[in-house]
Formats: C-alpha cells, structure tokens, sequence
C-alpha cells in the first residue's frame, strides 16, 4: 500500500507537471496557427523539425534513459558510478554528433530540404545533443524521486518559451514600421517560423544552466565494465526506440516527399496542428512513464510485482478512456486550439490518433514482462513490427488518402504492437490482467462515443450539455465500479459520523 501511495504521489507530481506544461505549450497552438497561415506551409516546417528531433533524440540517448533506471537499482551496482558511466557515454556521443554535423552541415541540409537555412539543421544538432544529456539528469532526478525540481525546470523552460515565441509574433512585428531591420531578419527566417527553432535552443541552454550541480555526478569516474554492461543491456532499447520513434514521427518526415512540393507542407502544416490536440494520449502516457518506470524496477522483486503491473493497466486504460471521451466531447470547444478555421478541415484525425496513443500507451506498460526479466530484444522486435506495419500504411495510402492514412498508421501500427505484446508477454511472464473489467470499461465508452455522433445534429449548446452528460455517466460508473466514495478519507469519516 505504501507503494502505491508513493506512485500516487508521484504520478500525480508528474502529471501536474507534464499536464500543466503541455497545457501551457498548447497555447503556442493557437499562437502558431494564427500567425502562421496554413497556405504558407509554414506550420509543415515547424511539424518537419521537430518529428526529426524527436527521431534524433532516440539515436543520442540510444537507450540510456532507461539502462541507467535499470542498473542505478541493481543489487551491486554503485548508483554514483552508472550516473556518471551514463552521463560521460551520452554526452561524448553527443559532441562527437554535433561536430560531424557542422562540419558536413551543407550536404546534410541539403539533403533534408533545407538548402536555404543550414542553420536550422545545426540548432536542431545542438539541442539534440542537449536534450539526450538532460534526459539523464531527468533520469536521475526522477531515481532520486525529487518531482518537485523535475517540475520546476520543465516549467522553468516552458515558461521561458512561451515567452521569446511572443516576443517572435506579437511584439517584433510591431518594430517593422520604424526599424526595417527587424522586418528584413523576420522575413529572411520563414516570416518567424526560423526564430522559433532559436528560442527552443535558448531554452535549452537555460535548463542546461540550472543542472550544474546535478552534472557534477559526472566526475564520479567511469567504469569500462560496467559502460560494456549498460551498452549490452541499451542497444535493444536504442532499437526499440528507433522503431517506436519512426511510428510516432515518419509521417511527418517521409510526408513531403510522399507529397512533394509546398503543398505537401501546407497538409503537412494542417495534420501537425490538428494532431496537437490528439497528443493528450502521450501527455498521460509520459506522466505515468515518469512515475512508473522507476517505481517498477525499484520493487521488481516483490512478490506482488504482476499484481501490481496489472493494475496499473487496468486504472491506466479506464483514465485514458476517461480522457477520450472528454476531448471528443468536448472538441467544440477544443477546436478552438487551432485558431485559424483553415487548418480545422484536418480534426477529424483526432479521435483515430488518439485511440492509437491509447493503444501505444498499453504497449508501454506490457513492456515491462521483457524489461524485467531484461529480454529487451523482445521491444526492438515487436515496435519493428508495428512500425513496418505504420510505414507501409504511408508509403501505399498517402499519395491518394493524405493526412488520414498517417492517422490509420498510428491507429494500426501502435495496435499491431500492443497485440503481439500481450500475447508473447503472457506465456513469457504471465500477469492476469483483469481483462473482464477492461472489455466492460471499453465497450461503455464504445457506446458513449457512437451516442455522441446523434448529439452532433444538436445545436452547439444542446450537443455540448448531451455530451457533458454522458461523461458524467462514464465517470459515475468508475466511482461506483472501482473508485467508491468511501474509500476517500474526508468522505468515509463524515459517514461514519
């Protein structure tokens, strides 16, 4: 019980955090896409970028993230010492990547469709090479269970970020009248979009600032042995990684080449803005990671460890349901997000997208049978099927289909994965998963969501107050199946009262 009140307290740091700052990022959504129109392509090149850092990311941390939560909880293993063996690994891959990328920084841009602005493609290697070393120091933040400095600098660069990307759209444009400079620079870089990349490297650099005490767990030496160990353990994990990262992000960079010319960007532009209010999947999924993760490899050993696992799949998928339900309801009013009406023709990849994080979001959390009883080859080989399965779903249907076959992709390249998880997780380390309860809790909002396609023909209010009341019915349900009022203290002892 102990346990399970630390991961409470935990998950409910991280997803404070994480919620909260996505929350906060999502108002540079309407930022963007009011000040960026989608006829220009420029949001396309914004969802370009960044689907390369996120793939660039996965190749500079190559699965050290979490090799060190591994073998920092290894009986025998210094603590001090994997810190530092997985910092020193980390960041020498990343100077040697950033300076290849400099010094073959024309071929390398113009081999990625950005010819005109090299420098782009070496900000992007900079806060690669950054980000893989912070994730690390995260790391070690969250082993040491301190949520609360883990917060304060994700905020600490949201906030920063939010504020230079106002700065960017609403405050230099009003320099251009009396200093034609500032409207020649903002111009020259893709009429702000380029600054953009540049505030995001700022930010870096600032978090970067803010762990010089934790980055000195780099001086506690290194160990050849030990580095060979963690190496051993991570390259399936760097595989796995690349795999789960080209179904997240080869949309969105195969997606010009499939659809060559301006508008490719412009659809691409359209699908990377209404895909944003679909990302909540990942944003639930993230903060229960941070909290889970851990928290599984520290009590591994405890008899009540598949217990364990399988609740947390249960209450994991109920909430994310949970979530679904509330944004398709309620996407009236969360369309808004997207503030130009020219980008809205995209949302309805919203509920497919979302259904496949839920799907990814399971395959997470079957991943533990293979971590724990390290068989990490095992997630190398089944998010490889699942990608192929997303990347050829591309490859074939978008030429014809657009943005929606990278939707259906996601959709059923995360289910492949998840399926073929649960069934070579079951006979390799079996968990009985309430499955029973699970199928009742997906068949209900199965039935809630078709009920919301009658409310549609209702007026904006009507179909709003239908809606809110079937998310109620949903919600009451858990409370009274698994979340019984009288299990909350403040509750319980006003009955007994």
């Amino acid at each position: 019980m102990a346990n399970l009140k630390t991961l409470a307290k935990d998950t409910a740091i991280y997803g404070i955090s994480s919620i909260v700052g996505r929350f906060l990022n999502y108002l540079l959504v309407p930022l963007h896409t009011a000040k960026i129109s989608a006829e220009s392509g420029g949001y396309g090149i914004v969802s370009n970028l960044y689907a390369w850092a996120v793939l660039l990311f996965v190749l500079l941390t190559f699965g050290m993230e979490t090799t060190y939560f591994r073998f920092a909880n290894k009986e025998g293993e210094d603590p001090r010492m994997v810190l530092s063996t997985a910092l020193r690994l980390v960041g020498g891959v990343g100077v040697l990547f950033v300076v290849l990328v400099l010094c073959m920084l024309h071929p390398i841009s113009g081999a990625m469709g950005y010819a005109a602005h090299p420098e782009y493609v070496a900000c992007f290697a900079i806060i690669g090479a950054m980000d893989a070393f912070q994730a690390i120091l995260f790391g070690y933040l969250r082993q040491q269970h301190r949520p609360i400095k883990f917060m304060a600098l994700k905020m600490l660069f949201i906030f920063v970020n939010i504020l230079l990307n106002l700065v960017i759209f609403l405050v230099l444009p009003l320099l251009f009248n009396r200093f034609p400079a500032v409207q020649a620079f903002y111009e020259r870089y893709n009429y702000g979009v380029g600054l953009i990349f540049f505030a995001n490297l700022l930010c870096t650099l600032i978090v970067m600032v803010a762990f010089i005490k934790e980055m000195k767990g780099i001086t506690y030496g290194f160990s050849r042995p030990l580095a060979r160990r963690m190496l051993g353990y991570a390259w399936p994990i760097l595989l796995l990684g690349i795999v789960g990262c080209l179904g997240q992000v080869f949309d969105k960079i195969i997606y010009p080449r499939l659809m060559p010319g301006e508008e490719g960007f412009v659809q691409l532009g359209i699908y990377g803005a209404c895909v944003k209010i679909a990302m909540i999947m990942s944003l639930l999924t993230q903060a229960f990671r941070y909290a889970y993760e851990p928290f599984v490899f520290g009590g591994a050993k405890e008899k009540d460890s598949p217990e364990m696992l399988a609740k947390g799949m249960k209450y994991f998928i109920i909430f994310t349901l949970l979530a679904f339900l509330a944004v398709v309801f309620y996407m009236p009013i969360l369309k808004y997000l997207v503030a130009n009406h020219a980008y809205w023709v995209g949302l309805r990849v919203v509920p497919i997208v979302m259904v496949g994080e839920i799907f990814m979001g399971v395959y997470f959390n079957l991943s533990f049978w293979y971590k724990l009883t390290d068989q990490t080859w095992w997630g190398a080989i089944l998010s490889a099927a699942g990608a192929i399965v997303m990347i050829a779903i591309n490859i074939l249907f978008v030429p014809t289909h657009g943005y929606m076959a990278c939707a259906w992709g996601i959709f059923c390249g995360y289910g492949t994965s998840m399926l073929l998880s649960f069934f070579v997780g079951q006979k390799k380390y079996p968990i009985s998963y309430p499955m029973k309860d699970i199928a009742i809790y997906v068949l209900l909002a199965a039935a809630l969501y078709g009920c919301s396609f009658l409310t549609s023909r209702l007026s904006v209010v009507l179909q709003l107050i239908a809606d809110t009341l079937l998310l109620l019915l949903f919600a009451a349900y858990i409370v009274w199946r698994d979340l019984p009022l009288s299990s909350i203290p403040i509750i319980n002892r006003w009955v007994k009262k």
